[in-house]
């Protein structure tokens, strides 16, 4: 039950990301809703592999470079999606800080 209350809640996040920044464009709830599981299974599936193959970048940057590998994650989502739009890279790094701000607000509200 909190798996789903989690990705409606991720969902509501995206909607709410295109609602903020005019560079994300969500053409309707159901498509948050995909868009929010594929921007999800992105980041539990590949994150973690180009956190490992960048690490030298990484270490370098003293960590920076992971705002750049979420940019590129949230913007791969859009470009596979049909209803999820991004317009650039820019857009997609400013779009993916603010949906990881939310999502961290989402995350705190259903650990307490």
């Amino acid at each position: 039950m909190k798996f789903v209350l989690k990705w409606l809640l991720a969902a509501c996040a995206l909607l709410l990301v295109a609602y903020l920044y005019p560079g994300v464009q969500v053409q309707s709830f159901g498509s948050a809703l995909i868009a929010a599981a594929v921007v999800g299974i992105f980041y539990t599936l590949l994150r973690p592999l180009m956190i490992v193959l960048t690490l030298p970048v990484t270490v370098v940057t003293l960590g920076l470079f992971l705002f750049v590998i979420n940019a590129l994650l949230f913007w791969a989502a859009a470009g596979v999606l049909d209803g999820f739009h991004v317009n650039g890279f820019l857009a997609a790094l400013l779009g993916s800080l603010i949906y990881s701000a939310l999502m961290l607000v989402v995350d705190a509200a259903l650990k307490g």
